[in-house]
């Protein structure tokens, strides 16, 4: 597979209304769930183990709140193109971040090229999001205190 269609190859799936209609009515069921099964078609079931349940269960969460949800492997590695994509910002920023450390890379050897680690862009965007939240935080009790800013 090509560098470049690591995020094109991902798993996506989109439930339409009815399904997310259906899927709020699994979650509502499965929140006391005990355990997840298959069954096979030979009729055997399989108890699946529980971090796969609750990775399911993250999944009909979103999906029934009409998210679309992408399953990749976090120590997938990605191209600064592929990091700027998922950011939603350029890739001449993304340059920056990794020269700066912000988000940690790899070299390749021999090359000036590098790759990022998935679950190093996920945590690197999970800093961003708390620090908007804290800044929002800040905005609303300036303007609750009725404070310029």
């Amino acid at each position: 597979m090509s560098r470049t269609g690591v995020l094109a190859n991902a798993t996506r799936v989109e439930a339409d209304g009815d399904e997310q209609e259906f899927l709020a009515r699994v979650e509502a069921t499965a929140e006391n769930a005990a355990q997840l099964v298959l069954r096979g078609t030979d009729g055997q079931d399989i108890v699946l183990p529980e971090p796969l349940l609750t990775l399911v269960l993250a999944a009909i969460h979103d999906l029934a709140r009409g998210n679309a949800v992408l399953a990749l492997a976090v120590e997938t590695r990605l191209t600064p193109n592929e990091v700027a994509q998922m950011l939603g910002v350029s890739r001449p920023f993304v340059t920056r971040l990794l020269d700066e450390g912000e988000i940690p890379a790899q070299h390749l050897p021999d090359s000036r090229h590098r790759l990022v680690r998935l679950a190093d862009v996920l945590a690197f965007q999970a800093r961003r999001e708390r620090r908007a939240e804290g800044r929002r935080r800040i905005i609303g009790a300036a303007e609750d205190a009725d404070l310029p800013y």
